[in-house]
């Protein structure tokens, strides 16, 4: 099944809880919490999305990588700037989803359209 949302005028964690729930199959009755469900989910005009201006200094990411002093920051409007809007709704559902093996399977059925 093929679910496409619309992210024009909405704000990202809007988008993104639909999003991780048809991921996770809890839209349909025969949801099962240790089974993927074969659905593709589309996320369109991420571009268009309703994010303000604040946010995108305000918000902060983090990574790290493991060694000491490795742990680096960004801010919503640098990611944007060098991955896209893409990559804030696939972070955005990614911290939705279930932290298991099934995550990877999830992420794959998503695709974010600019």
């Amino acid at each position: 099944m093929e679910y496409t949302l619309d992210a024009q005028e909405k704000s990202v964690g809007r988008v993104a809880t639909e999003a991780a729930m048809m991921l996770m199959g809890k839209n349909t009755p025969s949801y099962k919490p240790n089974v993927a469900p074969d659905v593709l989910v589309r996320i369109v005009n991420a571009s268009k999305a309703n994010i303000s201006e604040k946010k995108k200094e305000e918000k902060t990411y983090e990574r790290y990588s493991g060694y000491p002093g490795g742990l680096k920051s960004s801010t919503m409007g640098e990611v944007i700037e060098k991955k896209g809007y893409g990559e804030i709704f696939r972070m955005a559902v990614k911290g939705m989803l279930p932290k298991n093996k099934l995550q990877a399977v999830m992420m794959k059925n998503l695709t974010v359209e600019e």
